[in-house]
């Protein structure tokens, strides 16, 4: 996605203590069954069954790039637009979670511990996954070429240790240009690495006129760079390769996402909002499916767009998110099922997707929509299944026996 991603660390920070905002008792916000650390704190049930949305919005995006034939006709036009949204929720709730234990109990150590044990057993799921996936498909890059296993190894190795791999060598297994060919999406978990660690050593010692600066800036940069279309495509659906502007585009996309929802934990008051999950659900699943705007006669039309939404609009999505409260065990049950399986399904559906691309190009014409619905629902029905067995037999037992393995002080 979610890489996945990813993404997914999920608990906020208002100021004072917490009132009225539709908390329920668990550890931190992403550890969904789990009993992991004692000591962490109530989160906002709404944001988890948010973050689940943004998930399944993105499985439905890589959905629609199967058959889509150009960057401005797919079916889910703006659904890497997910990412920038991940990141918010990500800086709400690690400033939620973390900045007031820095002068007591936590230390930079103990910091890095927690997310660790929080995100990388489920980086390692996504990268054997995909090393399998690959050996289906027969270990070959997209025009055929076959690649060593040695390569394969190289390349599942680079995935394990979230270290990217270099356009155009050897590791590059799918001669796509990908960070991780073996699991795209593995891309945004990357990017939230940098940003724990950035928040670790620096971000979280600015004050909060310095981190406004911070925000205003990376905005300003953001925009920039979606209007300039220097995506080529007019989109922020840059990071995932290490190719032209995708670096520096994907940084942008942390920065100001990340510490804009930082900057929000320190000064979040909740605001007076009913059927706050429903509302804001409609309003990011509409965002993400409208189709490409401007076309490419006027790409800075799309880019204004995806600029907006990631700028303005979804920081008040989070905000109201944030406010609202469940009133009924219906929406609660779908907020925590939607919560367990966020993280999972954004690292599993992807293996599942480079076998369905394989099976929708096999032959000379691609295999349109109204024949392969069939087989796509199911990719989707059983990326959500894959997910929550992951989450329920895996990713909550290693986190478990890891943090009993490593308790810390």
């Amino acid at each position: 996605m979610e890489t996945i991603i990813v993404v997914f660390l999920q608990t906020v920070h208002p100021p004072g203590h917490i009132q009225g905002t539709g908390h329920i008792e668990k550890t931190e916000m992403q550890e969904n069954n789990s009993a992991v650390f004692t000591d962490s704190k109530p989160h906002y049930e709404l944001l988890d069954g948010l973050r689940g949305v943004a998930a399944l919005m993105v499985m439905f995006f890589h959905i629609g790039e199967g058959f889509a034939t150009s960057p401005v006709d797919q079916h889910v036009n703006h659904g890497h637009l997910a990412v920038d949204f991940f990141f918010i929720l990500s800086g709400f709730v690690i400033g939620y979670a973390y900045d007031d234990r820095w002068k007591t109990t936590l230390t930079t150590r103990g910091f890095f511990r927690r997310r660790l044990i929080r995100l990388h057993p489920m980086v390692i799921m996504g990268a054997v996954l995909g090393t399998v996936a690959y050996c289906i498909q027969g270990c070959v890059q997209w025009d055929g070429t076959h690649v060593p296993a040695t390569m394969v190894l190289l390349a599942f190795l680079l995935n394990l240790l979230l270290l990217p791999v270099v356009p155009g060598t050897g590791a590059d297994v799918r001669g796509n240009n990908e960070m991780f060919p073996l699991n795209g999406p593995t891309w945004s978990l990357f990017f939230e690495y940098i940003g724990n660690i950035l928040y670790a050593l620096f971000i979280r010692r600015l004050s909060t006129f310095w981190l406004s600066v911070l925000v205003a800036a990376a905005g300003l940069g953001l925009g920039a760079f979606a209007i300039g279309n220097l995506s080529g495509y007019g989109h922020l659906g840059v990071g995932w390769s290490m190719t032209g502007w995708n670096l520096p585009g994907g940084l942008l996309r942390l920065m100001f996402s990340f510490s804009a929802g930082l900057l929000m934990s320190r000064i979040f008051r909740p605001v007076k909002v009913k059927g706050a999950f429903w509302l804001c659900s409609a309003i990011v699943a509409v965002l993400l499916a409208l189709p490409h705007i401007g076309g490419m006669e006027h790409p800075w039309m799309n880019g204004l767009y995806e600029a907006a939404c990631a700028i303005l609009i979804f920081p008040a999505l989070v905000w109201l998110g944030a406010s609202g409260k469940t009133t009924d065990r219906t929406t609660s049950a779908i907020c925590r099922f939607l919560g367990d399986i966020s993280y999972p399904v954004y690292v599993v559906h992807y293996p599942l997707m480079y076998l369905f691309y394989a099976w929708l190009w096999s032959g000379e014409e691609t295999i349109p929509f109204s024949q392969a619905w069939p087989v796509a629902a199911g990719v989707i029905i059983l990326s959500v299944v894959l997910a929550w067995a992951c989450m329920r037999f895996y990713d909550v037992p290693v986190r478990r026996w890891l943090s009993r393995r490593f308790p810390g002080k």
